[in-house]
């Protein structure tokens, strides 16, 4: 699934779509699902930049829209970001207020369940590719992605089936930098990456570690913090 950015003459019917889906994701689930969903499309709705990917708001700010304290906040706002919906693009300072970015194709992937439930028009509107645009010129990729849930695939095996779950979200992007990463260390709740450069691990740590701590959190959720060395 390549997901058009919602923008331009089609943005809107693509914000219903996205909105849609979040709508049924919460109906269908219990009702600390919804409550949790309902919080996030009230941050959309209200405050999020749809053209800059961007959502400016306090802590302060979201308890109020929420009607919630600031401590609910913390821990909402710390749950979207293990599940991979919210990312911090800069962090909060003195007289400034954080700005996030919200991940709408993971989004997407995560409320793919419910597509049926809104209609086969709707389902085979959103499974539909397109060219993914970018200016990034990829290394050399090894096809096939990785695969779990195979008899090869070992449960205990971690790092597999986080590189299967960056495969599945996005082949390019992991051909073209998970796929060379290797896990050095894992314990008390923190992971080691390796990269191969210099380049590499700073650019991954820069703008990939919230993706990568999303996919360790959905197969183990002891996990809190990755980081990404260089082998030389």
């Amino acid at each position: 699934m390549q997901l058009a950015k919602p923008v331009g003459r089609n943005a809107a019917a693509l914000k219903y779509d996205i909105l849609s889906a979040l709508t049924i994701y919460a109906l269908s689930g219990d009702k600390h699902r919804q409550r949790s969903v309902l919080r996030i499309i009230a941050l959309i709705t209200t405050r999020y930049n749809w053209q800059n990917n961007e959502l400016s708001i306090g802590r302060e700010e979201i308890s109020r829209l929420w009607a919630v304290n600031e401590r609910t906040v913390k821990r909402e706002m710390a749950r979207f970001r293990a599940l991979g919906w919210v990312t911090v693009k800069r962090p909060a300072a003195r007289g400034r207020v954080a700005v996030y970015e919200i991940d709408l194709k993971q989004i997407m992937i995560d409320t793919q369940e419910v597509w049926p439930i809104i209609g086969s028009d709707f389902q085979a509107r959103m499974s539909e590719d397109s060219e993914p645009v970018t200016n990034v010129v990829p290394f050399a990729a090894k096809p096939p992605g990785p695969e779990i849930n195979t008899p090869e695939a070992k449960p205990e095996d971690i790092w597999s089936q986080v590189q299967s779950i960056l495969h599945g979200r996005d082949p390019e992007l992991w051909a073209s930098w998970f796929q060379h990463l290797s896990e050095s260390e894992r314990a008390g709740g923190r992971v080691i990456l390796v990269a191969p450069s210099r380049f590499m691990a700073d650019y991954i740590a820069q703008k990939w570690t919230a993706r990568l701590l999303a996919a360790y959190s959905r197969v183990d959720p002891s996990i809190r913090t990755v980081q990404v060395n260089a082998a030389d």
